[in-house]
């Protein structure tokens, strides 16, 4: 499974690259733009064909999931942690953010996944996630109710690393917005997950 997350902010023509990544075949789309008003979100929700919006994921406003027929709905970690998640879910299908082994291992399985991060470098925010231990510590995983997937500083050329530890999945941010070309990076990501599914099977 490959994950796309939105950039903070809005870019030029970014509505039309995640059209075209799903055609292309991407599964999700995590919306996370925390600096937007409801006002753009709906302008950027517009953009996206209504035949995509079942792999749409929000991150906020998620009255306007509702409206807009989202069902996919994701909590930070510390939304998480204080609780704020059942009233909202609501029937939702539901993710979530871990940074740590203990915290993945402790989570019920009514969340179908969780992104573990930083799994390398941060690519977006440089210095972030230089002495991560992830890597060493998903081998102390024994929760295989929830789905592990691994985020940041992940790129076409260090995912196979990611999925060899143990990931299920992955979730690309600055190796997709990161590049001049967003979609020919995806695609790039996208037909090594499926060489690396073909050599594996």
């Amino acid at each position: 499974m490959i994950i796309v997350i939105s950039p903070e902010n809005i870019l030029i023509n970014e509505a039309e690259c995640v059209n075209k990544m799903f055609q292309d075949g991407l599964e999700l789309f995590h919306i996370r733009k925390p600096f937007i008003t409801e006002e753009e979100m709906i302008v950027f929700l517009d953009q996206i064909d209504a035949s995509f919006r079942h792999r749409l994921v929000m991150h906020g406003y998620f009255d306007l999931a509702a409206e807009y027929g989202i069902s996919r709905i994701h909590f930070r970690e510390e939304d998480r942690i204080n609780g704020l998640h059942p009233w909202r879910a609501k029937g939702s299908v539901i993710s979530t953010s871990v940074h740590d082994i203990i915290s993945f291992n402790a989570l019920e399985p009514n969340w179908e996944y969780a992104f573990f991060s930083p799994f390398f470098s941060s690519i977006s925010k440089p210095g972030y996630g230089e002495h991560s231990k992830v890597l060493e510590r998903i081998g102390l995983r024994n929760n295989h109710d929830v789905k592990l997937i691994a985020l940041g500083g992940i790129y076409e050329e260090n995912m196979e690393i990611a999925l060899r530890s143990g990931a299920e999945g992955l979730a690309l941010l600055g190796g997709i917005w990161m590049n001049e070309q967003p979609v020919k990076a995806f695609n790039k990501c996208r037909n090594r997950m499926l060489e690396y599914n073909y050599q594996n099977r």
